[in-house]
């Protein structure tokens, strides 16, 4: 009887330590994925996000500059190129997007893109292991909503490169 117990004990122990040893080959893929997923949010941070939002801010720049130029040494070229030579007979099928348009988009869409980098350097920023369910949920619902980003006005700059 002694003998039986000895291995029903016995058979218990590897049981539980299979157990024991799935669940913490379970903890250590867990803990792995966090890293893998820190390392990619950092990464997307410091490269692809930050790179990008510094280039855009350099042509508002440019263009701003440049709008800055023309209207200074030559103010007749500015009314030239704002599509006032087509006179009053131009219809619309003539109307073609100012100069000043696209510096004005430029400077719209920077603002919504610049934005739209801030919130989700703040979300990468709260990001961690300990963060709720709850609080992942509302970071993916910000991140893929886009709320400083207005579609209408991306489809309107592309209609300004037709």
């Amino acid at each position: 009887m002694e003998s039986e117990e000895h291995v029903l004990i016995s058979e218990l122990k590897k049981k539980i330590l299979q157990i024991f040893s799935d669940f913490m080959t379970r903890v250590t893929q867990f803990e792995e994925l966090g890293a893998v997923g820190n390392r990619f949010l950092v990464g997307f941070h410091q490269g692809l996000a930050k790179c990008i939002v510094n280039e855009l801010e350099v042509s508002v720049k440019e263009v701003t500059g440049v709008m800055q130029t023309a209207s200074e040494s030559k103010p007749y070229l500015m009314d030239n190129v704002t599509g006032e030579e087509f006179g009053p007979e131009a219809t619309a099928y003539d109307e073609k997007p100012e100069i000043t348009d696209y510096a004005a988009m430029m400077g719209i869409i920077y603002s919504m893109v610049k934005n739209d980098y801030i919130m989700q350097e703040r979300i990468i920023s709260s990001l961690g292991l300990k963060s709720s369910s709850g609080e992942l949920e509302s970071y993916t619902l910000m991140w893929s909503l886009r709320p400083f980003v207005n579609d209408e006005i991306m489809h309107q700059a592309w209609r300004l490169i037709q």
